[in-house]
């Protein structure tokens, strides 16, 4: 073929890397974006319904804007893989791809004539990112998975939460980010392997060992200990003061001193320093048993000043401390404005949208979010036409529900 299914004007340190992203929801597809903000080139494969994340969540002018999120620097068409016509397209754009990712419950692919063996004789060098919630393997492979079970299996709702009350779930997607983080590196990993020997290989990414490596050091404590960690609210296992505590304005802020030498700082500013002159103040587990006094001394004098005046007397007494943001503050903070965290983009649909900024930043060859998400198959047109798919049969294949 003459042309390439692949935008090549992309720049950036993982441009030349094309990626097919047949994934869906959140986890897998923001391995895709991840790699896409560094260059690579990505062709984000939806079923002809679209992606599901399209219809979740807030909406503007009735477009999700989940999508433009998760859509960003991705180009799109439709393609139901369930189709043998589906089939065929798919594996002529496997052929020119170094990455596939997808999440579809293990033996799907291998239904569809997907699978990697099948894939990789045409293409050897093919890395294959297979994310789903349990692993391609074992007694629970073939359950549906999301990251709210995850959340729940991994341990992390049980012991987040107020100790007197139920587990609690993280209000946003935790168990999708990790892996999608954690599915970007293993992609690039298995890319590195391939520059040794030339050869692509399999990546079996579960949702639930992905949050599972983040955990800490709780499951190495549990096997030599025998304990596990409880619910405390927002104190800490292992050190006080960790809390949140109410201004005398209605606001909030989060502090945390981890060693011995902040602590002392907190307690001298807050009028306390006989505390820090206790026996048991010297370790965290001596602070952590005196928790109840330390966080009395603490409250009492934050909730006597305004939240802007306890984030100033912190600061100046080099303790830590942050003001509890909601995403208003987020969007008016003066620090991410300088760091241009979050930019404003135009938008076919939209007309603007803002979005996160790149998550890391390099010296040398910086990444950048070039475009929220597309309409659904908007480059059908130009992809299919690369590959010698002229406009009478897309359009046929359109009305065949293919496309």
């Amino acid at each position: 073929m003459s042309d390439s299914v692949y935008d090549n004007s992309v720049r950036g340190p993982l441009s030349g890397i094309r990626v097919l992203d047949a994934a869906t929801l959140v986890a897998a597809p923001l391995a895709g974006c991840l790699l896409a903000d560094y260059g690579a080139e990505v062709l984000k494969v939806e079923h002809p319904r679209g992606d599901p994340i399209r219809t979740f969540g807030a909406r503007k002018d009735d477009v999700s804007l989940w999508w433009k999120l998760l859509g960003r620097n991705k180009d799109c068409v439709s393609l139901d893989l369930s189709t043998p016509e589906g089939q065929e397209i798919f594996r002529r754009l496997a052929g020119e791809a170094d990455v596939v990712i997808e999440n579809f419950r293990p033996g799907t692919f291998e239904k569809w004539g997907l699978d990697y063996d099948t894939l990789s004789a045409e293409n050897p060098g093919l890395v294959m990112a297979r994310v789903t919630g349990y692993g391609q393997s074992g007694p629970y492979a073939r359950r549906p998975g999301f990251g709210t079970a995850v959340e729940a299996l991994s341990g992390v709702a049980a012991m987040t939460g107020d100790p007197h009350g139920p587990p609690v779930l993280p209000s946003f997607p935790m168990g999708d980010g990790v892996t999608g983080v954690m599915t970007a590196f293993a992609v690039l990993t298995a890319l590195r392997a391939r520059d040794r020997d030339g050869h692509g290989q399999v990546v079996d990414v579960s949702l639930w060992e992905s949050l599972l490596s983040v955990v800490g050091a709780y499951p190495t404590v549990h096997a030599a200990l025998g304990t596990v960690p409880e619910r405390r609210g927002n104190r800490s296992a292992g050190n006080a003061p960790r809390n949140t505590y109410r201004t005398k304005d209605g606001g909030w802020v989060a502090v945390s001193a981890p060693s011995r030498r902040i602590a002392e700082r907190v307690m001298r500013l807050v009028g306390r320093p006989d505390l820090a002159e206790q026996p048991w103040f010297g370790t965290g587990t001596g602070r952590k048993e005196h928790v109840e006094e330390i966080d009395e001394a603490v409250a009492a004098w934050v909730g006597a000043r305004d939240r802007d005046d306890v984030v100033r007397a912190f600061e100046e007494a080099e303790a830590v401390v942050a003001p509890v943001y909601d995403f208003a503050d987020v969007a008016a903070d003066p620090h991410l404005a300088h760091r241009e965290a979050l930019i404003d983009l135009p938008d076919p649909e939209l007309g603007s949208v803002r979005l996160q900024n790149v998550p890391f930043r390099l010296s040398r060859t910086p990444g950048a979010v070039r475009h929220a998400g597309g309409r659904l198959g908007g480059d059908n047109a130009r992809v299919y036409g690369a590959l010698g798919v002229d406009e009478d049969r897309v359009a046929e294949l359109h009305r065949e529900g293919v496309v």
